[in-house]
């Protein structure tokens, strides 16, 4: 028969037994959240000290990680690392490096998006048109092509539609306005064109000698009876004045979406090259000097760790990001030159929609930048190279140095990037499109 003194003793033991469980209970939930939050037990210092993550990505997959030059293991990968500043590369065998210097603190997590590009890109003819001149139409995915070969069959204006998957070796081109059906003598290579501001129509002014012809055409069907402005410009000035107010409530309404005093300083001081896909960045110039004030103080955690410009220069190149109130001097990159500008010019996603003149054609082929399909690079034509940079101004990687024709390339909203160019001269006097492969 049990003792008083063991009736008393099993429930200090089983009150005792519960204490304990609960101590470990809750020693284990503190561990695993601490762990989570990136504590680790430093045996060197007999102590818990905080750590910070770091979350690697890249494209292509499988690329090989270095912290401070040790490799890591291959992306994606996440890395607890001790506070401090750190050098990240990427690297993968055919494709450029990647590097990023940061920060790391503790109980941060800093993610690295890295895209690679191949060290030699491929080329695929798109047409075996033969091609005097190319514009890109907008943001969606067209090019307006000019053939001018001596053929009546086949000389005149196409549009090619870049992301159209073809059946065939060369995708199918959409017949437009046979050069035929214009006043002889006219010279396709001198074309200038200003879109609609919904891209589905075009005035183009033709060039014949001393004589100027004008006509409104539609880029969605062939055109056989054109509407005359030559003899009517003040109907063009009226459709010009009406297209260019368009394209400026575009860009107010894009910019209503950034914060107040962001938008102030940007009525007044930008210019605008383009907005990013996902119309987060803005891509622009200085036309005065200027503040951009702070709007998120203090700054987010994890934002992007590039040095910020917020002290604005007239004439100097930026990237404003309205997600995490950054704004990036791209030092990187050739200022695109622009001409004087005129009422019916309206900075655009694509440099401008406004095709130059022949005095001005020549500067604006010079440098001309817009962004890459991710919102997350920018892309620019220079004198013997295409490069793409991060949205900060970091990772100048050259995508292409082969032959093109200096005064075009586009971007499609696939990230496929397009040329002009003529691969066998001795046979062929004329260029061609040809998609780079740098995906």
């Amino acid at each position: 028969m049990a003792t008083n003194n063991q009736k008393t003793k099993k429930p200090y033991t089983k009150i005792a037994f519960q204490i304990i469980v609960a101590v470990l209970f809750v020693f284990v939930l503190v561990s695993i959240i601490g762990f989570a939050r990136g504590y680790r037990l430093d045996l060197t210092r007999k102590s818990v000290t905080p750590t910070g993550i770091l979350a690697v990505s890249a494209f292509p997959k499988a690329a090989k990680v270095y912290v401070n030059g040790t490799m890591k293991g291959v992306s994606d990968l996440n890395l607890t690392l001790p506070p401090g500043d750190y050098t990240v590369s990427i690297k993968k065998e055919g494709y450029t490096d990647w590097n990023k210097k940061i920060t790391l603190k503790g109980e941060v997590v800093i993610g690295l998006d890295a895209v690679l590009f191949p060290r030699n890109a491929s080329l695929s003819p798109m047409t075996n048109l033969g091609v005097v001149k190319a514009i890109p139409i907008g943001q969606i995915d067209k090019l307006l092509l000019f053939a001018q070969n001596n053929d009546p069959l086949k000389d005149g204006i196409y549009v090619f539609e870049s992301n159209q998957q073809p059946i065939a070796l060369f995708p199918p081109l959409k017949l437009i306005l046979l050069k035929k059906n214009l006043p002889e003598g006219v010279d396709l290579k001198k074309t200038q064109v200003t879109f609609s501001p919904n891209d589905d129509q075009a005035i183009m002014d033709f060039y014949a000698g001393d004589k100027t012809y004008s006509y409104l055409v539609y880029l969605n069907q062939e055109n056989t009876d054109l509407v005359d402005f030559s003899q009517s410009p003040e109907s063009k000035a009226n459709f010009l004045a009406k297209w260019s107010d368009k394209h400026q409530q575009d860009i107010a309404k894009v910019l209503e979406t950034f914060p107040k005093d962001i938008k102030k300083v940007a009525t007044d001081s930008f210019h605008i090259i383009g907005f990013s896909e996902d119309d987060r960045k803005v891509l622009y110039t200085a036309e005065n000097d200027a503040i951009l004030p702070p709007v998120i103080t203090p700054p987010l955690i994890g934002a992007n760790q590039t040095a910020e410009s917020r002290t604005l220069q007239s004439g100097h190149l930026y990237v404003y990001d309205k997600k995490e109130d950054k704004n990036f001097e791209i030092t990187s990159l050739k200022l695109p030159l622009t001409p004087t500008p005129t009422p019916t010019i309206t900075p655009t996603p694509y440099y401008t929609r406004i095709t130059p003149t022949p005095t001005e054609e020549k500067q604006r082929s010079l440098y001309p930048i817009t962004w890459y399909a991710d919102s997350k690079h920018l892309v620019q034509l220079m004198e013997n190279e295409i490069v793409i940079v991060d949205y900060d101004g970091s990772n100048k990687q050259t995508v292409y140095s082969g032959p093109f024709r200096e005064n075009f390339f586009m971007v499609s909203s696939q990230g496929r990037l397009f040329i002009l160019t003529n691969l066998n001269p001795q046979n062929n006097p004329f260029d061609d499109v040809y998609e780079v492969g740098i995906r």
